[in-house]
């Protein structure tokens, strides 16, 4: 008997007319929450964060099915058929991601089997997500988040609310918190637990880490992460090589793909290593299974920019599905000698005015650097991902070149 029926069912769903722009940005919001989902769930070994992963990825199911009948409906011509063909490509892959996030969840929750050293995975410095169920009493109970200013007050967000089977993505500061809400917590360790025990009346137990004892094991579980980080990031830029239009960044997405193969060939050797000195090999299935869930990621993300490869034109309904923002993600080539050569970037931003929010790093003879995890100073030659306002990215391109 699967061990999820009757706690995940599916739904039947008809054909309504339907804004294809919000179900785009909706399954893009969803996948990304997905992907953080499921490897929290992972890394915390916490079955309730993995049974909303799968609670999750049924809504995904419908959402797929929507952006499916609504695109057939909007082909009418040939013309239109060639437009759309890439976006029904962005549908397709989003339900790949939903689909390996799921199979990391399941990971956990069939217990085909985790080092306990999956713990020491989480550096001091990550944040941390939990899920809570909001209590009928609780001083955070019919308020909204601008009145409660959590984050402002004690560093933690809210990144999600399930009210019911409804989903509250992305919640703004008019969402109002009830009294029975599924909330996703996301912050540092001291200060999740104090909000987490005013949110759900409940003390909160951080989980216990204990060291590996096998180098090599050390080593598999450390690669799997930066593989975690990497597809996610692949997974940003796709989305936003399509919703700008960016070649450059599409490119960038195969460069990550090209390095999550790469990782994933050094795993394999060192789980393997690690099989021969390992108590118990078996428990080793479930990093395969992550590693193999984590590579299906990375290689969605290159479907998602299939349009841009081939240089057919965006259709209208994917650049409305660009929120109204002036905001852009953007890559910037470093020229050595430029103005931009030997910046400091501290705590994710260069040392420069204007700036912008720095993602990652592609270095030729280091790779790619995650700035989230480290602080490092910008070279001649770096590849920049960042993220700011169209008039900071003209700046940085302008001081990017000599």
């Amino acid at each position: 008997m699967d061990p999820f029926e009757g706690e995940i069912s599916a739904a039947s769903i008809e054909y309504e007319p339907v804004s294809v722009k919000d179900v785009l940005v909706e399954m893009k919001d969803t996948a990304e929450l997905l992907i953080d989902l499921s490897y929290s769930a992972v890394l915390h070994q916490n079955e309730e964060l993995a049974r909303e992963v799968l609670r999750l990825e049924e809504r995904m199911d419908l959402l797929e099915l929507r952006a499916r009948m609504s695109l057939l409906m909007a082909a009418r011509k040939p013309a239109d058929a060639e437009q759309l063909a890439p976006v029904l490509g962005i549908v397709a892959a989003t339900d790949q991601i939903s689909d390996a996030a799921g199979d990391i969840a399941k990971v956990l929750l069939e217990e085909v089997g985790l080092p306990e050293a999956m713990r020491t995975a989480l550096p001091e410095a990550v944040e941390t997500l939990v899920r809570g169920v909001v209590a009928e009493d609780s001083e955070y109970a019919d308020r909204t988040l601008n009145d409660i200013d959590l984050e402002s007050e004690t560093g933690v967000r809210v990144i999600a609310l399930r009210r019911g089977q409804e989903w509250i993505l992305n919640p703004g500061p008019g969402t109002r918190i009830k009294g029975g809400d599924v909330a996703l917590l996301r912050g540092s360790e001291p200060d999740i637990g104090t909000v987490f025990e005013a949110l759900t009346g409940e003390p909160y137990r951080a989980p216990e880490v204990e060291p590996p004892e096998i180098a090599d094991l050390e080593r598999a579980i450390d690669t799997i992460v930066h593989m975690k980080n990497l597809s996610e990031l692949a997974v940003d830029l796709a989305y936003s090589s399509v919703l700008f239009d960016s070649e450059n960044l599409a490119e960038e997405v195969r460069n990550l793909e090209v390095e999550v193969d790469a990782l994933l060939s050094r795993f394999t050797a060192w789980t393997l290593k690690a099989a021969a000195d390992a108590e118990d090999p078996v428990r080793l299935r479930g990093l395969i299974a992550l590693a193999t869930s984590t590579e299906v990621i990375s290689d969605a993300a290159i479907d998602i920019s299939e349009g841009i490869f081939r240089d057919i034109d965006v259709h209208p309904v994917v650049q409305l599905a660009v929120q109204e923002s002036d905001e852009v993600i953007t890559r910037i080539e470093i020229e050595p000698g430029s103005e931009l050569d030997g910046v400091p970037i501290l705590e994710g931003r260069p040392e420069t005015e204007p700036s912008m929010n720095v993602i990652a790093i592609r270095r030729p003879d280091e790779g790619w650097i995650l700035i989230a995890d480290d602080d490092t100073e910008l070279r001649g030659g770096d590849v920049l991902i960042a993220k700011g306002t169209r008039t900071a990215e003209e700046a940085f391109l302008s001081m990017a070149a000599t």
